[in-house]
């Protein structure tokens, strides 16, 4: 048996076991599992790998970044931008080795929602997500903010500052997890009276289907995308990473 799951905090909203579980039994994978484990603290991890034998896991918020400490060896891309999202575990030797799948979800549910015309960007939030989604607008070469509670950076300025780039920067992202199941009724702290139809908001959450924050958006008439389609191609993404990895391990 192959197991696989989820790690982080909050798991009880996630669609992941449903949309695993649902995709090996339309699959035929009768030999594949995958369950939620909730961890109080990043350094649980090792007693979970060594419990559950798993050899394949997602990484959702908030440890993208801190699992990086427990992992032999990193993607490119995870290694460029200190984020992971996947980790597949050799069986044989024990080696943890960390991927990025957010990248090419996010990157790939962007390019049917983008304007054809330029456009720059606000990116709220500063976390594991926000990593994933900065490396994409670099690579397209979009022009972008980073919006956190706190300037601490050239391209990091701040909620409250955040409003006078509100008429050039059309894109907004929200990487936070305000509006999320367990922050439903909250949103990130930008003015959105002062967004209109030549607004485009991208929220990473996917439950609720209508964050607070599309809904206040989209009143003020700006195009709205949820998380959902990054979620199912980054997922998927994953799955063929641990049965690659899978097979090369069948090989040697």
């Amino acid at each position: 048996m192959y197991n696989t799951g989820l790690i982080g905090k909050n798991l009880k909203y996630s669609f992941s076991k449903n949309y695993f579980e649902n995709k090996f039994q339309r699959e035929g994978l009768k030999n594949f599992s995958y369950n939620l484990y909730e961890l109080n603290h990043i350094r649980e991890l090792h007693n979970l790998l060594r419990k559950k034998h798993l050899i394949g896991l997602n990484i959702t918020s908030p440890y993208k970044e801190s699992i990086i400490k427990y992992i032999d060896q990193l993607d490119e891309i995870s290694k460029k931008i200190k984020s992971v999202n996947t980790i597949f575990i050799n069986k044989k030797t024990r080696k943890i080795k960390g991927y990025n799948t957010d990248v090419i979800g996010f990157e790939k549910s962007l390019e049917s929602f983008l304007p054809k015309q330029k456009i720059k960007a606000l990116v709220l939030g500063n976390g594991g997500a926000s990593k994933s989604v900065c490396y994409v607008l670099q690579k397209k070469n979009i022009e972008y903010l980073i919006v956190s509670r706190e300037k601490t950076k050239n391209n990091i300025i701040s909620y409250k500052c955040s409003e006078k780039y509100l008429n050039t920067h059309k894109l907004i992202i929200n990487t936070t997890i305000l509006g999320g199941k367990q922050f439903i009724n909250s949103a990130p702290k930008i003015n959105y009276n002062m967004l209109s139809k030549k607004h485009y908001m991208y929220d990473l959450i996917y439950n609720p289907e209508e964050t607070l924050f599309l809904k206040k958006g989209q009143e003020n008439g700006a195009k709205a995308i949820n998380g959902e389609k990054m979620l199912k191609i980054q997922a998927e993404f994953s799955f063929a990473i641990w049965k690659k990895e899978i097979q090369s391990i069948k090989n040697v």
